[in-house]
């Protein structure tokens, strides 16, 4: 009589909270989950998608009118992209596929009754609609329908009204992801006035007295838990998550004995203790994580035999796991992490030999892991980080072991004594991390490549670097800080890790050499962490170009004879260093140019520096222009430009004999130029920005008369060439005729002035008149 037709179902684990943390990959430990729940539901999915097959009883012309209304009243917008890719979801807009005039029973989105005709399926879901649906909207005009999916669509603005409510037959209603909000229309209790907004959701369910599928998945109905639908005993399926329940889940026993999901998760003000179900119950996956649920485990969790996933993560429970949770024989997924338990984990792993994911991270248990965990040959992630774990970690229960073993997380414990020898050899391993711990002795040579994340940071471990780490290829995190290791790093030993964006090695005590192939390395580097080593000589090391975000080398032995840093055009933020001016007697270009810079800059510039750059335009920079730049002899290019700068006219600076270059352009500048002391200041000025500034009062005569740089040049007798030197040429940004112009390499011939946008006044000097190479 039916046939299957595959339909987008909306298992529970779609709510917005792990999506997103699938999308950033937050934590492993949810992108595991993520993979087993895809993998635990595929088959769930399949054996759910009921619908009926093509009919031969023609579908009468009002339906089909109906239903081409229906079509009408939306627009095809596909809101859900980024989703349907992510989880595979097959998405279409399937009402293009359905003409007027013909038999609608056809249509893959409608399903009829083979005997009368009438319509009892739509399955609408993942079909790009968009619009709002009223009260009177023609969805509602079909009174003998079963099976109603909306998923994942775009209804922006409507709510669940009364119509849903007149579906008397209906067994499946799915409504999740499909934009409803609000609380439940009042109208769904009939003549009883608006008084039942608040409890309407519980009306909802008292006139659909047949439903064995309920899908609200986030669509935020801000409602209590109703209490009838622990009365349907044909109840199979139930997925409120994300839907801003609260008020408490019901404390009295559940008989729901076909009930195979119940998914209340990422309602965090819906409070209770952990549901009490009979001994006769189907219970398949449960999800309560990030919700308000407290109390202790009780021991007729064990009651829940067919249970083969259960997520209490980020709860409120408390007390020691009950020793009865060994029964759930049939369990693939356990996540207890981030709740209060506490005591020493039961020894209850014998009969879990399905566990596939065991996550107890975030909790306050203590003492050693029994040694059954051992069993576990199935195990795909192990989560017991942020606990007080103690003691040595067990050894599977033979060589083949943990063979599927991919993520390792136990940091933050008091686990002792040397690395077990096993974890280097598992062909799986993704993610290692045994930072803050107790450990001692050698890191060990991995055995397998599949390795991108390992933390080793915060114990006791010394000697060298082992060489198998250099040949991880996948590796994006390394943290080996706070340890005894030593030994000498070559940098070409990097020169596999092309994409590694983590690397901290701070507090040991290593050396590091520059090898002459190695001014690429690190291509993707954000985070490099050095400090606290013994890491000596020159550093040249070409690192995260246009990716580096952190960088500490402080506390080595670092002799430098760096002569440029460009740093320019990145988000790099704070204020700017101390030592800025005091970074080497080598630096000639210092380049900060459009980053996020604040506070003042530092008044340390020594003699004897060789700077010839300083290019700190496009920053948030205040304060005053510091004096001790009179020091910078060499100092050719000064930028500054496009900050906050409150101060008087640098008369001073005209004292440096080779300024070629000042632009201040869009600072806070005030006051009148006044005359300066220095014979000739600013003899060698050749480009001159002070537009979008607040100076007032007459134009400086007496620097214009000194600008020898701007007049007479003999351009024929000039060598053309461009500012800088042969490893780094000078660039700049200046205003011209009003507008920002940036001239990535500066002729030694181009000159301008623009003192645009100030408050100048008074006639206008004859001397301009002498200024003829501009």
């Amino acid at each position: 009589m039916f046939v299957h037709k595959l339909e987008c179902f909306s298992p529970p684990f779609l709510s917005s909270h792990l999506i997103s943390i699938a999308l950033e990959r937050k934590k492993s430990k949810h992108l595991l989950l993520c993979f087993l729940f895809c993998l635990s539901f595929s088959q769930f999915l399949l054996s759910t998608c009921f619908s009926f097959s093509n009919s031969t009883k023609i579908c009468s012309h009002g339906q089909c009118l109906t239903l081409l209304q229906l079509k009408k009243s939306f627009s095809i917008k596909n809101s859900y992209s980024d989703y349907f890719e992510l989880f595979q979801l097959p998405s279409y807009p399937k009402t293009d596929y359905c003409k007027e005039g013909s038999d609608c029973c056809p249509w893959e989105w409608v399903s009829c009754d083979w005997v009368t005709g009438h319509v009892i399926e739509l399955d609408l879901s993942c079909s790009w609609l968009s619009g709002t649906i009223h009260s009177n909207s023609a969805l509602f005009c079909f009174p003998h329908l079963q099976r109603l999916n909306l998923a994942f669509n775009n209804f922006s603005g409507s709510s669940v009204s009364a119509g849903f409510g007149r579906f008397s037959s209906l067994m499946h209603l799915n409504l999740s992801y499909s934009g409803f909000s609000g609380l439940i229309s009042p109208e769904i209790s009939r003549n009883r006035g608006s008084e039942f907004a608040r409890d309407g959701f519980d009306s909802l369910v008292q006139n659909l007295t047949k439903l064995q599928k309920l899908h609200l998945s986030g669509i935020s109905i801000s409602s209590v838990f109703p209490n009838s639908l622990l009365n349907r005993s044909s109840l199979i399926s139930l997925d409120l998550s994300g839907c801003g329940l609260h008020g408490r889940f019901p404390d009295n026993d559940i008989h729901l004995p076909k009930l195979e999901l119940l998914s209340l998760w990422e309602n965090s003000n819906l409070n209770g203790n952990f549901p009490r179900f009979s001994e006769n119950n189907s219970l398949i996956n449960m999800y309560l994580s990030f919700t308000n649920f407290s109390g202790e485990l009780p021991a007729s969790m064990g009651n829940l035999k067919s249970l083969q996933t259960l997520d209490l993560s980020d709860c409120q429970f408390f007390g020691s796991i009950p020793a009865s949770l060994e029964n759930l024989n049939q369990i693939t997924s356990l996540s207890l992490d981030g709740n209060h338990f506490s005591g020493k984990i039961p020894n209850i792993f014998d009969n879990l030999r399905n566990l596939i994911s065991l996550s107890l991270s975030w909790n306050n248990f203590s003492g050693q892991i029994r040694s059954s965990i051992g069993n576990l040959t199935n195990l795909y992630g192990l989560y017991f980080s942020h606990n007080q774990l103690e003691g040595a970690i067990p050894s599977p229960e033979n060589e083949n072991g943990f063979s599927s073993l991919s993520f390792v997380c136990l940091g933050y414990n008091l686990f002792n004594g040397t690395i077990p020898s096993w974890l280097y050899t598992l062909p799986s391993l993704v993610e290692l991390d045994l930072s803050h711990n107790k450990f001692i002795g050698h890191i060990g040579e991995f055995q397998f490549y599949s390795l991108e994340k390992i933390d080793l940071s915060m114990n006791e471990l010394h000697g060298s670097i082992p060489t198998s780490i250099f040949e991880l290829v996948n590796l994006s995190s390394l943290k080996l800080f706070s340890n005894n290791l030593s030994g000498v790093l070559e940098t070409s030993k990097f020169e596999k890790l092309i994409n590694l964006t983590y690397l901290d090695l701070s507090n040991n005590m290593l050396l590091l050499t520059m090898s002459v192939h190695s001014n690429s390395m690190l291509p993707n580097i954000q985070i490099l962490d050095l400090s606290h080593n013994n890491i000596s000589g020159i550093l040249s090391w070409n690192v995260g170009k246009d990716t580096l975000r952190y960088l500490n080398l402080s506390y080595n032995l670092i002799t430098s004879s760096m002569s440029v840093l460009d740093l320019s055009s990145n988000n790099f933020g704070g204020m700017l260093p101390h030592c800025l001016g005091n970074f080497g007697k080598d630096l000639s270009v210092l380049n900060l140019r459009r980053n996020q810079f604040h506070g003042t800059i530092p008044q340390t510039f020594l003699k004897g520096n060789s700077i010839r750059t300083l290019a700190f335009n496009g920053n948030q920079l205040e304060g005053q222009v510091p004096r001790s730049l009179i020091n910078c002899r060499e100092l050719e290019v000064l930028e500054l430009g496009n900050n906050k700068i409150n101060d008087t006219f640098p008369h001073w600076l005209g004292a440096l004999p080779k300024l070629h270059v000042l632009v201040l352009h869009s600072n806070h500048f005030h006051g009148h130029i006044e005359f300066s002391k220095i014979k000739s200041p600013f003899m060698s000025l050749r480009i001159i920005d002070l537009a979008h500034i607040d100076f007032e009062g007459d134009l400086p005569e007496m620097y214009l008369r000194s600008l020898k740089a701007i007049m007479n040049i003999d351009e024929g007798n000039v060598t053309r060439r461009y500012m800088g030197d042969t490893y780094y040429e000078d660039s700049t940004v200046v205003t011209i005729k009003g507008l920002e112009m940036e001239f990535v390499k500066i002729l030694n011939t181009f000159t301008t002035i623009d003192l645009s946008n100030n408050k100048f006044q008074g006639e206008i000097p004859e001397c301009i008149g002498n200024l003829n190479s501009l």
